[in-house]
């Protein structure tokens, strides 16, 4: 059986895309929610006001793709295809989905909330979190190795239990290092 293979289309509101390989393609305010969207092949694609939540992203393939200012809660990342794995993020709401083991290297994180996501033992070396909430996210035994922090706020990072090697932060974002210890910080 042929698989479906589209490129260069431009998909709106109502098109849901069905199993197949989409290449060059943009999707505008498409609702992904709560939808299967399993081993479908996204290549070079953008993704713009979309909601994924809670969609089954069970072996999708995500390669060279944009979200922009997407609603993403509640996602399993970890489930997706791991082979030729790229995207970035600006503008997303990433809040309660998880990147559980998962070498997502130089990744771009923009402008996205991202509370309570789940970045456990993830390897997000040379990442870029801009301007990002990170209120309540998880960094256990991760590899935060040349990742900048500088933009960002609201992390907990326990430098005893990550590898933080050259990872970049503000001095206001220093705090978020030693929380663990319970200590007072003036300003």
């Amino acid at each position: 059986m042929q698989e479906n293979f589209t490129q260069g289309k431009t998909f709106g509101k109502n098109d849901m895309p069905t199993k197949g390989e989409y290449e060059d393609c943009t999707f505008s305010g498409s609702n992904f929610s709560d939808s299967n969207l399993s081993e479908i092949k996204f290549i070079n694609c953008t993704f713009n006001d979309c909601n994924f939540s809670l969609a089954n992203i069970n072996k999708t393939v995500f390669r060279e793709v944009k979200f922009n200012g997407c609603k993403m809660l509640g996602l399993r990342f970890y489930a997706c295809n791991e082979f030729g794995l790229s995207f970035s993020f600006d503008g997303c709401q990433l809040s309660h989905s998880s990147f559980y083991k998962m070498k997502i290297k130089k990744t771009i994180f923009k402008n996205s909330a991202l509370q309570e996501i789940d970045f456990t033992e993830a390897d997000l070396t040379q990442s870029v979190f801009d301007n990002c909430d990170l209120t309540q996210a998880v960094f256990d035994h991760s590899i935060l190795e040349k990742v900048d922090f500088r933009t960002s706020y609201n992390y907990s990072i326990d430098p005893e239990i990550n590898r933080i090697k050259k990872a970049k932060f503000s001095v206001l974002g220093i705090i978020g290092l030693l929380d663990k210890y319970d200590i007072e910080i003036e300003k």
